[in-house]
């Protein structure tokens, strides 16, 4: 059953709220939002809401930087190209570091959840802590598995990878069907499950088609 409905309120215009990942040590939910480019951090227990590192550079897409899938760039009829700034997160299953990342550039940021947790840092404080982990290709969404592994999609190679924790970025699986793969989960059976979103073949990034 329903527990409390959190309606955000208190976030300024533009919000376009993305993935959400939920820190019980701290009693926090984190969220990407692309249209602040910035992090969102909720109080879980009061339902008020933080907007944190807006306009950071580790949240930003690269300028001029096109998903380039199966051949063609993501543009739409009026050659506007599918831009998105901080999207992807995954929270370590011990609650430690946030891994995030803007879909249109090509890196890996994290910081420790006890900066984003402690209100009395400014942005420019808690920018300080962020850390580029590496760079990694195009990815959308991410998870965090319990030994650290961090599964990220890969569009452009019809592919799921992960970054193990001693940094190096393996091939977990490729295939024709992995189409834009997005949000992932992790089941009680030991199996990654994610979505293929098809976004590049949408009929708004092919002249009306629907792919």
């Amino acid at each position: 059953s329903v527990k409390r409905i959190y309606d955000f309120k208190d976030l300024p215009p533009g919000s376009a709220l993305n993935d959400v990942n939920v820190d019980t040590r701290h009693g926090l939910a984190y969220l990407s939002d692309p249209g602040l480019k910035a992090l969102v951090v909720l109080n879980l227990a009061t339902g008020r809401s933080r907007v944190v590192m807006r306009g950071d550079s580790s949240m930003l897409a690269a300028p001029g930087f096109r998903l380039h899938l199966d051949g063609v760039d993501v543009v739409n009829e009026a050659g506007r190209p599918f831009v998105s700034d901080v999207n992807g997160i995954a929270l370590t299953t011990d609650d430690r570091y946030l891994y995030y990342r803007a879909i249109n550039q090509l890196y890996l940021y994290r910081i420790q959840t006890r900066y984003l947790a402690d209100t009395t840092l400014s942005d420019a404080e808690i920018s300080r802590h962020v850390e580029r982990v590496g760079k990694v290709g195009v990815s959308h969404g991410m998870i965090a598995d319990a030994r650290g592994n961090i599964y990220l999609s890969d569009s452009p190679d019809h592919a799921i990878r992960y970054r193990s924790p001693d940094g190096t970025l393996h091939t977990l699986v490729t295939d024709p069907r992995i189409i834009w793969p997005d949000s992932f989960g992790i089941g009680s059976d030991g199996f990654v499950y994610f979505s293929c979103s098809q976004i590049n073949r949408s009929a708004g990034f092919n002249h009306g088609v629907d792919k």
